[in-house]
């Protein structure tokens, strides 16, 4: 039998969200349905909102979540019913090139699921990042499930489906911070204080914070910078230098996805530095760089998707560290809201006012 839950759709292109009835198919073959407890809510929403992702309206958004898996569908082994998971984008098959040469991570054919959620009319849906978790219940395909330790609350262990696992990743496995380096992140929303977060649980020991806003300074002070520069009252690049000893950083981290930004990060770092980009850009941005720069400062410049993470990988460990102590996932969360509140999430995070709202499904 189908399940009818709520839900926050986006109907069309700019349009405010609506709570409506969806259809959740139980699961087929690979499928599972996962009760969900907690979800973020990320700027990656807001895109697909404001149809920056695509046009295929209409949206069943969220995708930042943690919950309890509730069915399963025929061959599923990897979770079963009553597991607690943290849903994930990127489900690896296992087949493509990237796969085959082991690099899981840059997996270029990840699995969804089969079956489509529906509105009660039988318009079907678009899951937000194949998930669609500002539900109730959402459908995926089991591979989407990661296990973690339940005694991790799922207000802290869904962030680490996107914006916390993105930043967090860009660090440690795409910029590859080592003891004892220097390392700028231009942009502290969630994702930028997540890499300084696993900037400094790399052992990085200098981490320098960049932003316009003060106020994003100070909370980038907690998840361990070091040294902030306000880059509206001051030159970015030189400021960077001044505090690494006239050198630059070791890594640079363009939290912001913007061609000005990425081009302050490219400045900034030492020769022989890396260069990440995690922010989103839009498609119709552009970046110019002299060639001889590119060449003559070494190095690398590398893109994040998904902060080259793994999730099998990389979710159990982050969530064993965060129950240790040693990462704060808690302080993330700005606040927790219902499912009648995403509208207003997204002004709050317009105007800069949270990192995360995170909206919590009453069980």
């Amino acid at each position: 039998m189908a399940y009818e839950v709520q839900g926050v759709v986006a109907r069309s292109k700019g349009a405010p969200v609506t709570i409506e009835t969806i259809v959740v198919p139980d699961p087929g073959p690979g499928e599972a349905v996962v009760d969900v407890q907690a979800c973020g809510v990320c700027h990656t929403d807001l895109h697909y909102r404001e149809g920056g992702i695509n046009d295929d309206f209409p949206f069943l958004l969220g995708h930042e979540a943690a919950g309890v898996v509730s069915a399963v569908g025929e061959g599923v082994t990897n979770v079963a019913v009553g597991d607690y998971v943290i849903l994930n984008w990127r489900a690896v098959c296992g087949q493509c090139r990237a796969c085959l040469r082991g690099e899981l991570q840059y997996c270029f054919n990840t699995h969804n699921a089969a079956q489509k959620m529906t509105l009660l009319d039988g318009t079907e849906l678009s899951p937000a990042l194949g998930i669609g978790a500002f539900a109730e219940k959402t459908l995926v395909h089991s591979g989407q499930c990661t296990k973690v330790d339940p005694a991790a609350p799922p207000t802290a262990a869904g962030l680490l489906g996107c914006g916390v696992m993105a930043g967090v990743g860009a660090a440690i496995n795409t910029g590859g911070v080592r003891r004892g380096e220097s390392v700028a992140v231009f942009g502290c929303g969630g994702v930028g204080d997540a890499a300084i977060a696993g900037a400094r649980l790399a052992g990085a020991a200098t981490v320098i914070a960049v932003d316009l806003d003060d106020r994003k300074l100070e909370w980038a002070k907690k998840f361990g910078a070091t040294h902030t520069v306000n880059s509206k009252e001051t030159d970015a690049v030189e400021a960077i230098k001044a505090l690494t000893g006239g050198f630059g950083v070791d890594v640079a981290i363009d939290a912001v996805g913007h061609p000005a930004v990425f081009e302050q990060a490219f400045y900034a770092r030492d020769l022989a530095g890396r260069v990440v980009m995690v922010g989103v850009p839009t498609p119709d941005m552009t970046i110019e760089l002299p060639a001889i720069e590119v060449f003559g400062r070494g190095g690398a410049i590398k893109s994040s998707w998904y902060g080259d993470c793994l999730p099998s990988r990389d979710f159990p460990m982050l969530i064993d560290l965060y129950l240790q102590g040693r990462f704060d996932l808690d302080a993330f969360v700005s606040e927790t809201i219902g499912l009648g509140d995403v509208e207003a999430a997204f002004e709050k995070m317009h105007s800069g006012d949270v990192l995360r709202s995170v909206v919590v499904f009453d069980k």
